[in-house]
């Protein structure tokens, strides 16, 4: 899975292949938890702690179309961190 990001210890990661692994997603993985989170901000499956949700569905705000056309594409490009 290629990262994407990498912000407060959390990393977010997608598939290649996204056609099957549908609907479009990230993979958020925080220590020991690791939680599927569409572009929405629900989680798919999985679990995160509520805070690193929080810092997680801010992120996703901030790039959504970025996350989309990679989605998309499959040109997966590093995305700016929170800061």
């Amino acid at each position: 899975m290629p990262l994407l990001s990498k912000f407060y210890g959390i990393s977010i990661k997608m598939y290649f292949k996204q056609s099957e692994h549908n609907p479009p997603h990230i993979h958020a993985i925080y220590g020991d938890d690791a939680a599927a989170i569409d572009l929405n901000g629900e989680v798919l499956d999985g679990y995160i702690t509520p805070k690193a949700l929080a810092l997680v569905r801010e992120w996703i705000s901030l790039h959504k179309s970025e996350i989309e056309r990679i989605w998309k594409t499959q040109d997966f490009v590093e995305i700016e961190p929170l800061k």
